[in-house]
Parts: structure tokens; sequence; C-alpha cells
């Protein structure tokens, strides 16, 4: 793992958070990523696994299957993944298998992170790929916006919960 940015990993991460929030307005956890390949994005994704009924669609399986789809190749090589969250156990295998170049990403995830957070699964030598990893690239911003959902989140529920004991209590 490295905190060695290359240049554009920054301009590539806010595209990465712009794609997040398409995933808030549609009421999901809001995680965005970007698959860039020669400096062009050929992959995009945010979460939606409650909207489309998915528990796969994450944002960067939807991103590596949009890539996947636009090149015609299962296999991204020399492609790098930005996405706004630290990559769960699921994404981390879908990245080795589609032979990603670097995954970088920008806040941990403490309770589902793979990459660094609960283990160090693309460090792993059994794996016939190894993944380049960069951490904390606009990490702030990225924690930020999934503080802020759930908080919202949080607030809401508890008004709700609110206006129906006031119903019942009337």
């Amino acid at each position: 793992m490295t905190d060695s940015n290359h240049p554009g990993d920054e301009l590539w991460m806010q595209h990465a958070l712009s794609l997040a929030d398409h995933a808030e307005g549609a009421g999901e956890v809001p995680v965005g990523a970007v698959v860039v390949l020669h400096g062009e994005v050929i992959g995009e994704g945010w979460n939606h696994p409650i909207s489309g009924h998915d528990p796969t669609a994450h944002a960067e399986i939807m991103a590596l299957r949009d890539a996947a789809n636009r090149i015609g190749n299962y296999r991204l090589v020399d492609a790098d993944l930005y996405v706004t969250i630290e990559p769960c156990t699921m994404c981390a295998g879908a990245l080795v298998h589609a032979r990603i170049r670097r995954l970088i990403y920008g806040a941990t995830e403490p309770k589902s992170g793979i990459v660094q957070s609960n283990g160090q699964l693309l460090d792993q030598p059994w794996f016939n790929h190894q993944v380049e990893v960069v951490s904390g690239v606009l990490a702030e911003q990225c924690s930020s916006k999934i503080s802020q959902f759930f908080r919202r989140r949080r607030d809401t529920q508890k008004a709700s919960r609110k206006r129906l004991l006031s119903k019942l209590l009337d």
C-alpha cells in the first residue's frame, strides 16, 4: 500500500465523488467509482443495491461492468479504479479478477473495508495478480460525504419515531 498519488488522482476522485451523488439521490449509501485507462474514463458506477434489488450493485462492481462492456473485455489490464471508500471483500476480489492495475480510494471503511481496515486482502501472496493500492486521496471529503449521509438518515429516522410516538400518545 502506498500513499503516493499520481498526477490526476485528485481529479478522478472528484469525479468519483460526483458519481456518489447519484447514489445519494436514490437514497443509497453515497459511494462512487470510476475506471480510468490511459487518462480516459472507461467505466462509471455508484451504489444501488437497494434500488436495483442487487446485492452486488456496489459502485466498484458497477464501474467494472461498465468498463468491461465498453472495451469488450472482462480484463481491464492497465486500468485504474478510483472509489470514494475502501472496498469490501467482494469488490476487492473483483479488482483482482479484472486485473485492475491500481486501486485508489478515499476514506477507510472500518466496518467492512478489507484492503486496510480489516485485513490486507490485496496483499496476499496467493493471488495471481497484484493490485497497487493508494489510500487517502481526498479522504476527508469522501469520509464527510458518508458521515453526513448517515447523520441525515439517523435524524430522519429519529424524527419519524418521534412523530409515530406523538400519534400514539394523542
